[in-house]
């Protein structure tokens, strides 16, 4: 192994020089903790901006680690929407945690959690897929309970930690059956010797059933609303956002490749989970009143649309699911922005508090649109053509019932993101939020997203990338 091998891991290694900077520098800053978040924030641009530069396929470790252009390409995708992310959560670490000195823990913690994700998409076998997972979920816990004074941050630390142990153990325990079926823990050995055994399908059931809690799947889902709400806003964003995705992304990979030869077992499994999710994902979002679970039961029918794309397990379905979760990424971290940005400033969380936000905090209320209406599928928004190929992905394949179905849930969908919708630009209030401006890097981050939600819609080269790498996959 040389130096230009070990450049395989340039992300990884990056990254853990990131956190260690960062950690000294929480150290020596003493007197003003402020700094530590431009600190941050500039150490992983630098980072975001470096993941950029071009990266040779190849694997280390014995097939252990492996990148691809597809996954370097991915990695590339979390790091802009955690750049984001950590750009609207300086705002509230200024407001809620500047007084118990508990800036850089937050930062190290995010970055211990993307490294995990890191090494859990790029893993050959599934004791580095365990391993990943379990680094990229135990410092989310710790995020989740981040608001030491509130009670419902500690509640939320503890469901998603019991969740959590409770869906590793079940992961863990579908991937021994696994290995004691085939003789294994690699993926492409697994895929050569794997057979229709009843302990083989019962390893796949289990591993599915693991990854579901991770992706918000329905019936895995009875932790999402509570965690959402409970957490603090910047962890709720980045558990709907970038730990789906990346939990949505190696499960692609397991199942189209490591898993195909019993895709005549997951595609039904597949079928019947995406129906579910999208149902009731949208309607208990119906029925809510606290944004933040708004959204927790959003991101749970978005989960369902994305099982749909992948039901093709094709080249098409690998590029469909891709694009749609960069744009279901923006998204949501506008969605998540506004509401952080008016919850710090008034407190409210409601959608009758946001009655008449359009008349004081207009260009808050079009973010919120335009975000809300991606979520949706509205053109020319990103969204209605994320989602547009994921029906197409699905229709290549005949599922036509299953396309009809997901055009009446976005029809639901629409109508509850048109709840928020009218209540900041046709209602009326009394006691309005009042007029505020958000911090320069919140509004930064905002203006992005809203580039971003158009740039990847009416603009195809980001697209036509992942169509080309996607290739590269052979499926």
């Amino acid at each position: 192994m040389n130096w230009n091998t070990m450049l395989l891991m340039r992300q990884e290694i990056v990254l853990t020089i990131v956190i260690l900077v960062l950690l000294l520098a929480d150290v020596f800053v003493t007197k003003d903790k402020k700094t530590v978040n431009y600190i941050a924030i500039g150490l992983f641009a630098i980072h975001t901006l470096i993941g950029f530069l071009p990266l040779d396929a190849g694997s280390l470790f014995g097939d252990s680690f492996r990148t691809s252009p597809l996954i370097f390409g991915f990695k590339n995708v979390l790091n802009v929407g955690v750049l984001l992310i950590i750009m609207q959560s300086a705002s509230w670490l200024n407001s809620k945690m500047l007084q118990y000195q508990k800036i850089g823990e937050f930062y190290a913690l995010i970055f211990s959690s993307l490294l995990g994700m890191y090494f859990m998409i790029s893993a050959g076998n599934f004791l580095m897929l365990y391993l990943g997972l379990e680094l990229s979920t135990l410092p989310v816990a710790a995020l989740a309970a981040y608001d030491i004074h509130s009670r419902k941050s500690s509640e939320a630390g503890i469901k998603l930690i019991l969740s959590a142990a409770l869906s590793s153990g079940v992961l863990l325990f579908g991937v021994s059956i696994l290995y004691a079926a085939n003789g294994s823990m690699y993926f492409a050995n697994i895929h050569d010797n794997l057979g229709h055994s009843y302990l083989t399908i019962m390893g796949l059931v289990m591993f599915f059933s693991g990854l579901a809690f991770k992706i918000s799947l329905v019936p895995f889902h009875f932790w999402t609303a509570d965690v959402y709400e409970g957490a603090p806003t910047p962890v709720s964003n980045y558990l709907s956002v970038i730990s789906k995705a990346s939990a949505v992304f190696i499960l692609m990979f397991v199942l189209f490749i490591t898993l195909r030869e019993l895709k005549d077992i997951w595609t039904p499994m597949l079928y019947i989970v995406s129906v579910l999710t999208m149902f009731i994902g949208n309607f208990f979002a119906l029925r809510q009143q606290n944004l933040k679970r708004f959204l927790a039961f959003s991101s749970v029918a978005q989960a369902g649309f994305i099982m749909m794309g992948m039901l093709a397990a094709n080249d098409l379905a690998v590029s469909t699911v891709v694009y749609f979760l960069a744009i279901y990424i923006f998204s949501n971290i506008g969605a998540f922005g506004v509401v952080q940005a008016v919850s710090i400033a008034s407190g409210k969380e409601n959608i009758d508090d946001y009655n008449g936000l359009y008349r004081t905090n207009p260009m808050m209320s079009l973010a919120i649109m335009i975000a809300l209406f991606s979520l949706a599928g509205v053109p020319p928004i990103a969204g209605f053509f994320g989602k547009f190929f994921l029906y197409t992905s699905a229709a290549s394949q005949g599922y036509y019932a299953l396309v009809f179905i997901a055009v009446v849930n976005v029809t639901i969908s629409l109508y509850y993101y048109l709840l928020v919708v009218r209540a900041a630009f046709l209602r009326n209030s009394e006691t309005p939020i009042p007029y505020f401006r958000s911090d320069l890097l919140t509004r930064i981050g905002i203006i992005i997203v809203m580039i971003g939600l158009f740039f990847l819609g009416l603009y195809s080269p980001f697209y036509d990338y992942i169509q080309e790498v996607s290739k590269i996959v052979g499926i």
